[in-house]
């Protein structure tokens, strides 16, 4: 008897998954804290330039009954945010679109709007990271001075938390919906949780309301909520342990912890051109002469500008399982 097999035909080919996949992506968190915004400009611009007036000095002594006060001078000081163009875009031809077995129209405006975040994430991530206010966790025998001098032991401790939200208290910084916020990267995360008197952390589950946590929140400590994410500071190889170089003779990766309260970052952005509070699609006109070349991108008008240092702070440590 002859029986018609796999072999005997060409009908069994190899199939082919029709959802696309993406390569893993971290969660974007750093621009919705920049809740300082223009928005009552003057005009137009490519700089927004924002004014804080100084409080006046405390008047505590009694006045005279027959002499009059002496006035004092209003005083203020000013921070400027200047917008930048940011933008990618992919172009796609009509014959890939005519062979793919996957629709690539899709794939690539997906591609391109995750591009978009990540990199107007990354650009507000740079400037709260260049903060002028850093100190230096002190785990090791040798207290740091400077990025570095960081040691491999040291490694981020509560009282470099401590330390910092009296900074922030004394300074007068009000919280972010109660508490200060950080951005922690989960090496760090792993020294300081491994670390931290348990009866001091608070996992966002046994909050008393915790249905307003972030993403990416992993719980609190004295009145910080901490975010861990990959996306935190990371200097590598920032540290050779004695601050006499930081070039190829450096093997201590180094990492920032940043901790804000209100008013730490400022955000400017352009309304008029296409553009708009957040990066925007673009989709471009098939200008070439047979149509074949279709083009889909973003842009944005954007800029970031620490608006607070006091509401800022950084603190520079290792971590036990970093490249050390």
């Amino acid at each position: 008897m002859a029986y018609t097999e796999v072999s005997s035909l060409n009908l069994n080919q190899t199939a082919f998954e029709k959802l696309a996949y993406f390569a893993l992506r971290p969660e974007l968190y750093f621009d919705r804290f920049a809740e300082v915004e223009a928005t009552n400009a003057t005009n137009p611009g490519a700089t927004h330039t924002f004014t804080i007036f100084q409080d006046l000095a405390v008047a505590s002594s009694e006045l005279s009954e027959t002499t009059d006060v002496t006035p004092v001078a209003l005083s203020d000081s000013q921070v400027s945010v200047t917008m930048k163009e940011y933008g990618n875009a992919v172009v796609t031809t009509a014959k890939l679109r005519a062979t793919s077995f996957i629709n690539v129209d899709p794939v690539a405006a997906n591609a391109v709007g995750y591009n978009a975040g990540i990199s107007i994430d990354t650009v507000c991530r740079d400037v709260l990271q260049a903060g002028t206010n850093v100190i230096y966790a002190t785990g090791g025998a040798t207290d740091p001075s400077s990025r570095a001098t960081v040691q491999p032991e040291d490694v981020l401790a509560a009282n470099d938390v401590r330390k910092v939200v009296a900074q922030l208290r004394k300074a007068n910084v009000p919280t972010i919906n109660g508490a200060y916020v950080a951005f922690i990267h989960p090496d760090v995360s792993y020294d300081f949780r491994s670390a931290t008197d348990a009866a001091a952390w608070r996992t966002p589950a046994n909050y008393v309301d915790p249905s307003g946590i972030y993403n990416g929140e992993i719980g609190m400590f004295e009145g910080v909520r901490f975010m861990e994410t990959p996306r935190a500071p990371l200097f590598a190889n920032a540290s050779d342990g004695s601050g006499s170089s930081t070039g190829g003779g450096a093997t201590v990766d180094v990492y920032g912890t940043i901790i804000m309260g209100r008013q730490a970052l400022a955000k400017a952005v352009a309304n008029g051109g296409g553009y708009g509070s957040q990066p925007t699609m673009v989709y471009g006109e098939v200008t070439d002469l047979l149509k074949r070349f279709q083009p889909v991108g973003w842009k944005h008008f954007v800029g970031y500008g620490v608006f607070r240092q006091e509401a800022l702070r950084r603190i520079e440590s290792a971590s036990s399982i970093g490249a050390n």
